[in-house]
């Protein structure tokens, strides 16, 4: 037991008594991972967000497992469901995961909402995969699913694919019930529908509409031009890739990661692998981690130009979103030359990446590096600088970093806050404390802050990937561990022990040691992790994906309220979020 897992221990057991704590769970990622009896988890939640010094202030995460086919439990409490609360201390840089066994006949767990405010989405999130009570919940219904769903997908029970139900048919009446679910119901969200003075009017925006960026549907509540409410309407996009995380084999599982924040590439890989590999005991050669870094840089890069055409887009702007998604192919093309793809190149690999550099690799960096900062400039005189930009931006979708940190917003959004977080700085990764660059900070926490922040971030970007071109660390870029996949061609063709690792790595897939682990990274739109469990297979038993949209896309009503209809166009807009990310 190290040192943190024993402080906190001890600060539970000094509050609730000893037997407060079911068991004392040791994970591959370190993090103090402690079981309580549920009815005392509310009170334990409390006092570590209120009644400590150096509190767990966000709620990071919360997910479910169904452990019912789990056969590696290693001494953790016997049970049917695990809800997991993953909580994060920015004081003391360390998070803590809080488990609740459940029973099947029994599975009903207090509300956290009113600990949390961005409990509401996780909890109903669970509700919708597992099939969880969380009792005392404002509105308990499915989120991500469709109300007609039958069954809980994340159960082990529940299809993985389509060729294991039978074939699909409409009938009247369901479309009748689909069609009916579809109509939105203000009692149902306790919503009035008129002031002392006029009637609400509710306004659907989407889930077909260019200001949305995807498929989302807003339920707006106003009275007049005012914004009184909001209900998002979310789901349009998920796919279950924590579900095909379950039957596709730890190697084939990387390119369904790409999709998930689609337009930030091997960033997605990056979150995997690394907790993959902390599973597996892989040290990475320091070349493979450089170019790891490189690539994550310049796909940031790219995100954040995206980002930057597509919302001053919605301002009203129409010249930007050529010029941004112009610079963003150079920076394809520097991808496509190294990886042979593009916006999902699934090019990283268990151990490393999936081969070397190629030779002119950095005159082709470089020229970007050399061509990029000039377009900065003008994007600043055209976008950042523009007196109607300013005057839509500046004030408008405000909060502060503790309202930021109760709703679990990262990245950006909450170092536009003034708030000096990055995990490449707080907890670095893949040797990025090797670098020298600087994190971006804004002050009011507005659309506007939001926005100059990404801008710097790009920059910043810039100075990391010049520092790379610099220093490419000579060596392999792949590891020697024999859970590499694949391993390296040339060990391959020099003993046949390499060999047959390629042959069941590839075909079967690696079987992955027992334990469970995560390592968040700085995504380019906050905080991403997945949360994987090994049971010793060739795939997954739990993927959990936590995203940056998620918890931004549920703080919408909150920072919204107040405001006119353009105005959330530009909370939206630089809210920097993707569907699929929050959807997954």
């Amino acid at each position: 037991m190290n040192n943190t897992d024993r402080n906190i221990l001890s600060e539970i057991a000094s509050a609730f008594g000893d037997n407060a704590i079911l068991y004392h769970q040791l994970t591959k990622d370190d993090t103090p991972t402690i079981w309580i009896e549920k009815n005392s988890l509310v009170k334990v939640l409390q006092h570590l967000k209120n009644g400590i010094s150096e509190p767990y202030k966000m709620l990071f995460d919360l997910t479910g497992i169904d452990e019912r086919t789990r056969t590696h439990l290693n001494g953790q409490p016997k049970c049917d469901f695990t809800v997991v609360y993953h909580l994060t201390s920015f004081e003391r840089n360390e998070d803590i995961r809080i488990k609740v066994p459940l029973k099947e006949n029994d599975l009903q767990l207090p509300t956290i909402t009113n600990v949390w405010e961005s409990a509401n989405w996780y909890e109903r999130e669970v509700y919708d995969m597992f099939g969880i009570d969380f009792t005392g919940h404002p509105k308990l219904t499915r989120i991500l699913m469709p109300r007609s769903w039958k069954g809980f997908p994340l159960r082990k029970e529940h299809p993985a694919r389509a060729t294991e139900l039978a074939p699909y048919v409409l009938t009247e009446t369901m479309r009748d019930e689909e069609e009916a679910d579809l109509k939105f119901n203000p009692a149902e969200y306790r919503m009035e529908t008129k002031s002392e003075d006029s009637d609400f009017m509710f306004l659907n925006i989407g889930p077909q509409h260019p200001g949305t960026h995807g498929l989302l549907r807003l339920i707006v509540q106003l009275h007049g031009e005012d914004i009184v409410d909001i209900i998002p309407d979310i789901g349009f996009h998920h796919r279950g890739a924590e579900k095909m995380g379950e039957r596709q084999s730890w190697h084939t599982y990387i390119p369904y990661t790409d999709r998930i924040d689609y337009l930030s590439g091997v960033i997605n890989n990056h979150a995997y692998l690394l907790s993959v590999e902390k599973l597996a005991g892989i040290k990475i050669p320091e070349r493979a981690d450089v170019i790891r870094i490189m690539m994550s840089e310049l796909f940031r890069i790219a995100s954040h130009l995206v980002w930057i055409g597509t919302f001053a887009q919605d301002m009203g702007q129409m010249s930007p979103v050529f010029y941004a998604f112009n610079d963003r192919e150079r920076v394809f093309d520097i991808v496509s030359a190294i990886t042979g793809g593009r916006m999902h190149p699934s090019w990283f690999r268990i151990g490393g990446v999936a081969h070397d550099l190629p030779d002119g690799w950095e005159k082709l960096v470089q020229s970007f590096v050399d061509y990029f900062p000039k377009r900065l400039k003008e994007y600043d005189k055209l976008i950042i600088k523009n007196s109607i930009f300013k005057a839509r931006t500046v004030g408008i979708g405000v909060y502060t970093t503790e309202e930021a940190i109760e709703w679990g917003i990262t990245g950006s959004g909450l170092r536009a806050t003034g708030y000096n977080w990055d995990y490449r700085r707080k907890r670095p990764y893949s040797r990025y404390e090797d670098f020298d660059f600087e994190i971006p900070l804004g002050k009011n926490g507005d659309c506007y802050d939001r926005a100059i922040v990404r801008m710097e971030e790009m920059r910043q970007s810039l100075r990391i990937v010049q520092q790379c071109i610099n220093n490419m660390p000579a060596g392999h870029y792949k590891s020697d561990h024999p859970l590499t996949v694949p391993p390296r061609k040339e060990k391959t063709m020099q003993d046949i022990e390499t060999l047959i690792n390629h042959f069941v790595n590839v075909s079967w897939g690696p079987v992955i040691p027992v334990g469970e682990a995560m390592v968040p990274i700085e995504g380019a739109k906050g905080i991403n992790g997945y949360y994987l469990i090994s049971d010793g297979s060739t795939s997954s038993y739990r993927s959990r994906i936590r995203t940056p949209s998620f918890p931004h896309m549920q703080m919408l009503p909150f920072i919204s309220k107040g405001y006119t209809i353009p105005d959330l166009l530009s909370i939206l807009g630089a809210m920097d979020f993707v569907l699929a990310d929050l959807d997954r």
